[in-house]
Parts: C-alpha cells; sequence; structure tokens
C-alpha cells in the first residue's frame, strides 16, 4: 500500500537568472557518436542525450509532481520512465537532442518556481558548451506540461514551439477545487474528526483519516453516493486504470472515483502536498469562502451521475448540500494566493505554436484544464497556434510512445511548414499504429505501475467547463 500511495500521488499534478557553473561529467553510450551528459547547476542535476547526427533541434522536457519519496527512476526526458522510454529512442534515431533538469533539491513538490529558473539555466549551459540549437522545443508532462507554456511566454525568442502531455495549467483551480472534494469528503464522510485540509500539523495522520473514511464509505449505497458528490466538485471521472476499458456500471465507477479521491486528492492536494505547497507559498492559497456548492455542482460535468447514485440510496442531495453550505469555510492567506498567480498561472499568449495532449478519464488534472486553457489563449493570444489532441483513455499521463511521438510529429510539421497537419482521430491513430508494436506499451500509473500494450485511441473530444477558474 505504501508503494501505490508513493506512485499514485505523482498524479496531481507548475525568472530566468545567471547560472553559477556546472559540474558536468560525459558518459560513453553503446551507440556510436551519441553521448550522455550529466551535471549540476545551482543543485538542480541534470541529463542531456544526443544523438550521433544532431539535426538542430532541442527539446526541452519538464517533468511532473514529485510528492516527497517517490522513487527514482532517473532523470526523464520524454513522458514515459527513462529505463522504458521508447520515445527517447526514437527522438535519437531521427537526430533531435534531448534536455532536462531534475530542478534542485531533488524536484520534490510544488517546484514550478524553481523548475521555470533550472530549466532556462540549462538551457543557458546547453548553449554554451555544446552549441546553440536551430530550434528549441519546450515539452513537459502533468506540472512540467504547465511550466513548458510558461517558459515559451516568458521567453518567446528562445522556443520555438511547446508540446505538453495531461498539462496542468491553472494550479490556482485545481488546488482551489481540491480543496472542495476534500472539503466534501471530511464533511459528509468524517464528520466531527479533527481533519487539518490545510496548515496540517501532522499531514501522514490526517491523509490517512480521508482515505479510511472514503474506503469505509465504499461499503454503502448512501456513501458512494456521497463519494460521488464529491467528486462532481471537480469532475473527477470513474475511470482510473489506464488498462481498463471506462467503467459503466455505477457502482464501478463510483469505485474508480474513490481511487482518484484516496490517492490522488488525499495525498497530492492534501495534507502532504499542502504542506509543501504552503512552505513554498508562505502560507494557504486556497479558500472555499463564499463558494455555493449548489451551483458548483450544477456546474459539473458528473451532476446526472450524483442525482442518480443520490436516488438509489435513498438519499436527500439538498440535505447534504446544505451540510456543505453550512460547515465552517476555509481562508487563503493573501500573500499566498499572490505567489501562485504570479508563479503558477500562464497568461495564454502563443508566441509559438503549442500541442497538447490529454487523456478523456484523467481524474488528478481533468481534461478540462484543457478548456480553461484554450480560452486563455483566445483572450490573449492566437487560437490557430494551438492544436489539442486527446487520447480516449482512463488514467493520468497514460499515453504510448506512439501517441506521444505522434503529438511531437504533429508539432515539428507546424513549425516547420507554418501549418498544422490533418490531426483528426484517424489519421492520428493510422500514423501512430504505422510506428510499430514496440511504441505501443501504455503504463499504468496509479493502479499496477506495470506497461501493457493498447492501440492508439486519439478521439473527438470536448472537454467540460473547468470548476473555478481563476479567471
Amino acid at each position: 500500500m505504501t508503494r501505490r500511495l508513493t506512485l499514485t500521488a505523482a498524479l496531481v499534478a507548475a525568472v530566468g537568472v545567471a547560472a553559477p557553473p556546472a559540474v558536468a561529467t560525459a558518459a560513453a553510450t553503446t551507440e556510436p557518436g551519441r553521448r550522455t551528459i550529466t551535471g549540476t547547476i545551482d543543485g538542480a542535476d541534470f541529463r542531456i542525450e544526443l544523438p550521433h547526427r544532431w539535426n538542430g533541434t532541442l527539446l526541452l522536457y519538464s517533468h511532473g509532481y514529485l510528492p516527497e519519496g517517490f522513487p527514482s527512476f532517473g532523470i526523464g526526458l520524454t513522458n514515459r520512465p527513462p529505463d522504458r522510454s521508447e520515445t527517447e529512442a526514437w527522438l535519437l534515431d531521427h537526430g533531435y537532442a534531448m534536455a532536462a533538469s531534475q530542478f534542485a533539491d531533488g524536484g520534490f513538490g510544488y517546484a514550478v518556481e524553481r523548475g521555470l529558473r533550472d530549466q532556462i539555466a540549462l538551457l543557458d549551459w546547453f548553449e554554451d558548451h555544446v552549441g546553440v540549437p536551430r530550434r528549441t522545443i519546450a515539452t513537459g508532462q502533468s506540472m512540467g506540461g504547465g511550466i513548458a507554456v510558461q517558459l515559451a511566454e516568458r521567453h518567446p525568442r528562445r522556443f520555438a514551439g511547446v508540446a505538453t502531455m495531461c498539462g496542468a495549467y491553472d494550479t490556482q483551480a485545481l488546488f482551489n477545487t481540491g480543496l472542495d472534494v476534500l472539503f466534501a469528503v471530511r464533511t459528509l464522510l468524517a464528520p466531527g474528526q479533527d481533519i487539518d485540509l490545510v496548515r496540517p500539523n501532522d499531514p501522514a495522520a490526517d491523509a490517512q483519516a480521508l482515505t479510511d473514511a472514503i474506503q469505509q464509505a465504499l461499503g454503502t449505497e448512501q456513501g458512494r453516493a456521497r463519494i460521488a458528490l464529491a467528486a462532481a466538485l471537480n469532475n473527477v471521472t470513474g475511470w482510473y486504470s489506464a488498462h481498463e476499458p471506462r467503467p459503466t456500471d455505477p457502482v464501478e465507477r463510483t469505485r474508480n472515483q474513490a481511487e482518484w479521491l484516496q490517492y490522488a486528492y488525499s495525498l497530492g492536494f492534501g495534507p502532504p502536498g499542502r504542506l509543501d505547497l504552503e512552505r513554498r507559498a508562505g502560507g494557504n492559497p486556497s479558500s472555499n469562502v463564499g463558494v455555493d456548492y449548489r451551483q458548483q455542482l450544477v456546474r459539473s460535468a458528473q451532476h446526472p451521475q450524483v442525482r442518480q447514485a443520490d436516488r438509489a440510496a435513498g438519499l436527500d442531495l439538498r440535505a447534504d448540500l446544505d451540510r456543505l453550505a453550512g460547515a465552517p469555510r476555509i481562508a487563503a492567506d493573501p500573500a499566498a494566493v499572490d505567489y501562485l498567480l504570479r508563479v503558477g498561472i500562464p497568461s495564454g499568449r502563443t508566441p509559438v505554436p503549442v500541442v497538447t495532449m490529454h487523456t478523456t478519464g484523467d481524474g488528478g488534472a481533468p481534461p478540462h484544464q484543457e478548456r480553461w486553457y484554450a480560452d486563455q489563449v483566445r483572450r490573449a493570444g492566437d487560437p490557430g497556434k494551438l492544436r489539442q489532441l486527446y487520447v480516449d483513455r482512463g488514467g493520468h499521463c497514460s499515453f504510448s510512445a506512439a501517441e506521444e511521438i505522434t503529438m511531437l510529429r504533429t508539432l515539428f510539421t507546424r513549425i516547420e511548414t507554418g501549418r498544422w497537419p490533418d490531426t483528426g482521430p484517424r489519421t492520428t491513430n493510422e500514423t501512430a499504429r504505422a510506428l510499430g508494436e514496440q511504441y505501443q506499451l501504455v503504463l499504468d500509473l496509479g493502479r499496477t505501475f506495470t506497461d501493457a500494450s493498447m492501440p492508439p485511441a486519439f478521439t473527438t473530444f470536448v472537454p467540460p467547463r473547468a470548476m473555478r477558474p481563476t479567471r
């Protein structure tokens, strides 16, 4: 259970300065002409991979959220772990260079501010010691997707494009709605228990109390209905596993929602994640003061399932909403809110083309994050520079190398020709399938941390409206 909690906490899944000299070492690889360079810049470990013949393009990858104690798999350069990244091999075979900083202090927690700084420091080092790229592309996963977007917004002359996977962009909204979900869990499933949702004194005990309450609630129809209500407050889907089809049975769907709540929310958005966030922000940046949970439920894409579950359980939904309305609220610290707005929220400017990819069943960084980002682009950028792809699969960041490569090739074509290629599901699935069976493995990050071969699953999808967007 401990290993699973640690692994699934990674679901939550974000200033350039002059950097001191790096300590770097070059290591030979098994492929002739290829080079691996590792080192440290200002306390941040980095890794660079160079192909036999470099085509002049560098991919600068930003990793996702890593909870304290997350097992080390090395410094990743793509969505899949470095010890099993078929995308990395494909990119090297096709002449692309890759680089990534792990960020200072191991990159644990809400390391967005250091990520923005350490990635630019690494790019500076690359240009000074390897060569100036003809073009640099910012890529990233989950929290790192938000970092990648912001890198291009803040340093538009240094990037030619952006590619994000399972991106978490509006982190203020993510933590606010994460608070909403756990506020409902505490109020409806653990009434009277002393559980700190913010400013935790004992975050491990608080997280355990939340997960115990969720697990106990699964045993009754009434408990499952209240889990569905809590999940609905952030559009948390009932599709947790990357390897299984979307659940259609209402009970099984609620069990999947409970897994999101137990692991992604109780840990990442809950007390353990809060402890790190509040340390960085100088206080609590989240609030539910003045939130009307009746209206929030109406806005949710899960509203019909909640009503269905309440009818089946014989519950009075109005009574539960009254309990939420009457429960004492949690206020934010203004300085901490300012920190998150300054560090973690992209503007939507699009100085370069951006391609995004998201699974439809993501409950950690729900796909409505993509709709929110598209809205920002319509307000502040050029919608013609944004292309968004969706994969019909459960889980967070559960993409095959074939899907990741197809996304990257979409961006390469846009940069090279000035036009987006056909990104309809039929074309993208054919492109991904043509890469071959060795590129079709999908990692189930949340439930089993194992690989399985799965067919490409690009689809047409319109995300629901964002819940409590920052703007």
